[in-house]
């Protein structure tokens, strides 16, 4: 499954793509990189990945040569310098979520009992939205004393992504760079919240990683 972007907009109804809804974001050339992409290679989307892992059948020649292309499109490194890593294995459960109709305050209060600073917003049983912290209270200062009681469902919530638990977790990384988010929905078949990654997953992963080298 590719991985999408769920423009800002106001918590009616679902706001997840239909495939989930929502143009896809799985083209590296959307993203403002900082090293040039090799031309050498198309630019493979996650869904591709998915693809090319269960191609060729029995052909495992074909499979690994579907591999390698993804692995160099998506990341500019080979599989030998990249190794493919699931976002479920990084995230952590999206296990707190509220309706849309709380208000700020309500949605600030529950963030702060529970000791998290993401909050899944539901519409009707449906993913409505991803709201963070820092946002809120962003929001908040740019408004008059009087929003805090302002209900979700009148607000403009930001953008998010959503991914599979099979998304690249590397090439996730790179479009919440571009995108200037710092967390990412994981949703599974059928659309249900199943986990969160965040900025600090990623640097816990990095940090573990470098310390297993020496680096740190």
């Amino acid at each position: 499954m590719s991985i999408y972007v769920s423009e800002p907009g106001r918590p009616l109804g679902t706001r997840l793509p239909a495939v989930f809804r929502n143009r896809p974001v799985g083209d590296v050339t959307e993203m403002a990189e900082s090293a040039a992409i090799s031309t050498d290679h198309s630019e493979a989307t996650d869904a591709e990945f998915q693809q090319a892992a269960h191609s060729g059948g029995g052909n495992s020649r074909r499979r690994q040569q579907a591999l390698q292309e993804y692995g160099t499109a998506a990341g500019g490194e080979s599989l030998e310098q990249r190794a493919y890593l699931p976002v479920s294995e990084i995230c952590s459960p999206a296990a707190y979520s509220v309706p849309a109709s709380v208000s700020v305050s309500e949605a600030i209060t529950h963030m702060e009992n529970n000791g998290v600073h993401h909050l899944v917003v539901l519409a009707d049983d449906n993913v409505a939205g991803l709201i963070d912290l820092r946002w809120l209270l962003t929001w908040l200062h740019e408004h008059t004393s009087e929003a805090i009681h302002k209900s979700l469902t009148n607000i403009e919530l930001p953008a998010f992504l959503t991914a599979s638990p099979e998304t690249d977790a590397h090439q996730l990384a790179r479009l919440m760079l571009a995108h200037h988010l710092n967390a990412a929905l994981v949703v599974d078949a059928q659309g249900k919240p199943e986990g969160i990654v965040t900025s600090t997953d990623y640097l816990k992963l990095y940090a573990n990683v470098s310390r297993q080298e020496g680096e740190v």
